[in-house]
C-alpha cells in the first residue's frame, strides 16, 4: 500500500537520480536466517542506543525473533567529546547483558551474523560499513547514515557491489500516529509540518547531527520526491521548507530553545492527523529484526538517500541567505 501510494508522487527526475537505491532490495538473494544464526554485534558504544537496544533485545528475545546481542566493539567516534566521554560507562553497562567486548571490528565480525552500526559519528559510517559489507554481514546503520550526501551514496554503491542489504532510520520514523499515515488510512498525504530538537555539533553539517530526527519524520510522511529546499536559520531554531515534485510542501522546525519535544501535523485527503508521542525504540527494533530475517528493508531506501540530499541542500540554503536550493545541486 505504501509504495503504491508514494510512487504516484515521484517525479521522473527524482526516480532517475535515486535509482541506485530504488532497486536495492531486488539485487539480493541472501538465504533466510535460521534460528542458529541470530547473533548480533554492535559497532560503537558512544551512544545510549547501544545499551538500550541490547537491553530490549537480550531481555525480550522471544519478542525479537530469537535474536541476541553477543559482542560489541566500543569505537565509535574518538574525536567528539560528548560521545567519547560515554564509552567507558556504556562499555561497562553493556557487559551486564552478557555482551563480549572485542578489540576490533574484524574480531567482532568473526563472532556475529548481523551488525548494528551504532557509531555516533556519521563521518565514520562509510569506512565501518565497508568492512561489514566485505565480511558478508547484513547490517542496520543508525542515524545519521553518513555526514554527507557523497558518503551516503557511496554506502549504497558498496551495498550493491557486495550485494549485502542494509537500511538506516531514526526511531522517530515510528512515532505514534505515523504508521496510519504511511498505510494510507487518511488517504494521500498533501503536506506535513513536523518538529524536533536540532542541537548542533561542529563535527557535522547541522541537521545531520540531531535535527535528522525531524527530517526522518517528514520523509516518513511525505515519501521521496523533494525537488527544492529553503531554510531560515536563527540561533534558537531553524525552519526548513521542502517543495516536492507534485508541489506538495513539507516543513521541519528544528528547535534549540525551550523544552525538547517531537511531533507534528500531517495534512491528508481525509483528515488532518496530529502525531503523538515518541514511546521508545521497540517499534524500530521490531523492524530491524524483521529485516535481519527477510533481508528486505521496511521502507523504500530512496527516502534515506534523499534525506541526506535534503539536509545538505538545507545547509547550502543557510549559507545563501535562505535561497531556495534545487536538490539537483547536491545530487550532481
Amino acid at each position: 500500500m505504501k509504495n503504491l501510494t508514494r510512487r504516484d508522487f515521484l517525479g521522473a527526475s527524482s526516480l532517475a537520480m535515486l535509482g541506485l537505491a530504488a532497486n536495492q532490495a531486488s539485487a539480493f538473494t541472501l538465504p533466510i536466517t535460521s534460528q542458529n544464526e541470530k547473533r548480533i554485534g554492535i559497532i560503537g558504544l558512544d551512544t545510549s542506543h547501544s545499551v538500550a537496544f541490547t537491553k530490549s533485545i537480550n531481555q525480550n528475545s522471544e519478542q525479537y525473533r530469537g535474536y541476541k546481542v553477543v559482542a560489541a566493539y566500543p569505537y565509535g567516534t574518538k574525536t567528539i567529546p560528548s560521545a567519547t566521554d560515554r564509552i567507558p560507562k556504556f562499555t561497562e553497562d553493556i557487559q551486564t547483558y552478557g555482551v563480549k567486548i572485542t578489540k576490533s571490528i574484524k574480531e567482532l565480525l568473526k563472532q556475529v551474523d548481523f551488525v548494528l552500526l551504532e557509531t555516533n559519528d556519521g563521518r565514520l559510517h562509510l569506512e565501518q560499513a565497508e568492512e561489514v559489507f566485505k565480511a558478508n554481514k547484513v547490517l542496520f546503520i543508525d542515524k545519521p547514515l553518513a555526514a554527507s550526501y557523497a558518503d551516503a551514496r557511496k554506502i549504497f554503491e558498496l551495498s550493491e557491489q557486495y550485494k549485502i542489504p542494509f537500511f538506516s532510520s531514526s526511531s522517530l520514523r515510528y512515532i505514534d500516529g505515523m504508521q496510519d499515515v504511511i498505510d494510507g488510512k487518511y488517504g494521500k498525504v498533501l503536506g506535513a509540518d513536523v518538529y524536533s530538537p536540532a542541537a548542533l555539533d561542529p563535527s557535522h553539517p547541522d541537521f545531520f547531527w540531531y535535527g535528522i530526527h525531524g527530517v526522518e519524520m517528514l520523509f516518513a510522511a511525505m515519501g521521496a520526491g523533494c525537488k527544492s529546499v529553503s531554510r531560515t536559520h536563527t540561533e534558537g531554531a531553524d525552519v526548513i521548507v521542502g517543495v516536492w515534485d507534485d508541489n506538495r510542501i513539507g516543513v521541519v522546525r528544528g528547535t534549540r530553545q525551550g523544552k525538547s519535544a517531537y511531533g507534528g501535523t500531517i495534512y491528508c485527503e481525509k483528515g488532518t492527523v496530529p502525531l503523538g508521542a515518541f514511546n521508545g525504540y521497540n517499534p524500530l527494533l521490531e523492524k530491524i529484526v524483521e529485516f535481519f530475517d527477510t533481508k528486505t528493508p521496511p521502507f523504500d531506501n530512496k527516502e534515506t538517500l534523499e534525506i541526506c540530499a535534503f539536509i545538505e541542500a538545507a545547509d547550502v540554503s543557510k549559507f545563501s541567505n535562505g535561497r531556495s536550493i534545487d536538490l539537483n545541486h547536491v545530487i550532481k
